[in-house]
C-alpha cells in the first residue's frame, strides 16, 4: 500500500515544506500546490523555499509543482494539507473536484473559522469524505528540527490502521520516528489547544514570570486538555501521551513556537496587531482561541477552562495581559 500512494501537499510555510521534505525521503514524487507562481518558479530555480526553510535544499526533480489546486488534487492518493486554519476555507472555495475518494492527511493545528469545525470535520461535512479516510498528523515536532535532521517524533492518527501504518511508514526516516493512534479527533483538538497554551507560557515570559511558574502552568494546562476534549469527544486516552502531553510540552517552551513568540510579545506590550504584523508566521493560537472558548462556552455544563478564558479576555476583549496573568495565578494548583 505504501508504494503505491501518491502524495500531494497543500501550503508552502515551514511546516509545509518540513512535511514536503519528509516525503522526499522515500517518494520518488511528490505534488506541491503552491499559491504563487513567482514562489514556484523561484523554487525550480534556486530548489529551496524563498521564504521558509530555506536552508532545506530538495531535487526539484522530485517535486511537482503547481498553482492549479484541482490539478494537483486530482493527481494524488493522499491530500496532504498544512495551510493555517485561517485560509483552508479560502483556499477550498478553489477546490471543485470530487475529492471523496481521496485520504485526507490534516496538518493544520487549528479550527477552520468560518465553520467553526475541526479540519477532518470539515471535510467530512463538506466535501463527503469518510471518516476512516481523514488521518491526522500531530506530535511534538518543529519545522525548523526537521530542516535540522533533528529526531523528531510524529503520531499519525487515523481510524483506519492501515491507512495510519501506510502513512507514517511514508514519513518516517532516519531523523523522524512515527507511531499510529486512533484518537483523530482528540489528536486535532489538542494540536489546537496547546497553541493557546503555549500562548499563555509566552505572555508569562513576557512579563517575567520564572520557569517555577511556567511549570505550574504547563501542568494546569494538561488537566485542562483533558476536560475540554473529554467534554467535546468522550473516549479513553491517556493524556500523557506524546501526541497531546509532548506537544504541548515543546510548543509552550521551545523559541521554535510562533505562539510562544506571539504570546511574548503580546505579554511585553505589543497590541495584537503589532504583535501580528511584525511576525512573519501565523500564530495559529490567536484563531485558536476564540474557537476554543465559543466551543467550550456552548456546551450546557462548559469545562473548566481559566487558561483559555484568560487568553481570551487579552486578546479578544483588552484586558491587560498583567491584570490577566495575576486573576489566573489565583487560580492555578
Amino acid at each position: 500500500m505504501t508504494t503505491e500512494l501518491k502524495y500531494a501537499v497543500f501550503g508552502n510555510g515551514s511546516w509545509a515544506t518540513a512535511i514536503v521534505k519528509m516525503l522526499c525521503e522515500k517518494t520518488a514524487s511528490i505534488n506541491w500546490y503552491v499559491r504563487k507562481q513567482q514562489t514556484i518558479d523561484y523554487i525550480q530555480k534556486e530548489q529551496h523555499n524563498p521564504s521558509y526553510l530555506s536552508s532545506v535544499s530538495f531535487n526539484t526533480d522530485q517535486l511537482r509543482l503547481s498553482s492549479d489546486i484541482n490539478e494537483v488534487a486530482a493527481s494524488a492518493d493522499v491530500l496532504v494539507f498544512a495551510i493555517p486554519s485561517a485560509f483552508v476555507y479560502a483556499q477550498l472555495k478553489k477546490l471543485n473536484i470530487d475529492i471523496s475518494t481521496k485520504i485526507i492527511l490534516s496538518a493544520v493545528k487549528g479550527i477552520i473559522p468560518e465553520t467553526g469545525l475541526l479540519v477532518g470535520e470539515h471535510f467530512h461535512q463538506h466535501r463527503a469524505v469518510p471518516f476512516d479516510q481523514i488521518a491526522v498528523l500531530a506530535g511534538p515536532c518543529h519545522a525548523e528540527e526537521v530542516a535540522l535532521e533533528r529526531l523528531s517524533y510524529l503520531t499519525v492518527a487515523c481510524t483506519n490502521t492501515a491507512t495510519a501504518t501506510a502513512i507514517a511508514s511514508q514519513i518516517s526516516s532516519h531523523y523522524i520516528q512515527t507511531k499510529i493512534h486512533d484518537d483523530v479527533i482528540g489528536a486535532e483538538y489538542a494540536a489546537m489547544l496547546k497553541n493557546i497554551y503555549a500562548i499563555a507560557a509566552g505572555m508569562a515570559h513576557g512579563l517575567g514570570y520564572g520557569d517555577n511558574f511556567q511549570s505550574v502552568l504547563m501542568s494546569n494546562a494538561i488537566r485542562e486538555m483533558k476536560r475540554f476534549i473529554k467534554k467535546v469527544y468522550k473516549m479513553k486516552r491517556k493524556i500523557n501521551e506524546t501526541v497531546y502531553l509532548g506537544d504541548l510540552l515543546v510548543t509552550g517552551y521551545s523559541t521554535f513556537s510562533r505562539n510562544r513568540m506571539f504570546g511574548n510579545m503580546i505579554g511585553k506590550g505589543y497590541t495584537v496587531k503589532s504583535a501580528q504584523m511584525e511576525m512573519n508566521m501565523i500564530a495559529e493560537g490567536y484563531y485558536a482561541t476564540k474557537s476554543a472558548y465559543l466551543i467550550n462556552q456552548a456546551h450546557k455544563n462548559s469545562a473548566r477552562t481559566p487558561i483559555i478564558k484568560m487568553v481570551y479576555d487579552v486578546l479578544y476583549k483588552g484586558k491587560t495581559p498583567k491584570e490577566a496573568l495575576r486573576e489566573l495565578a489565583e487560580k492555578l494548583d
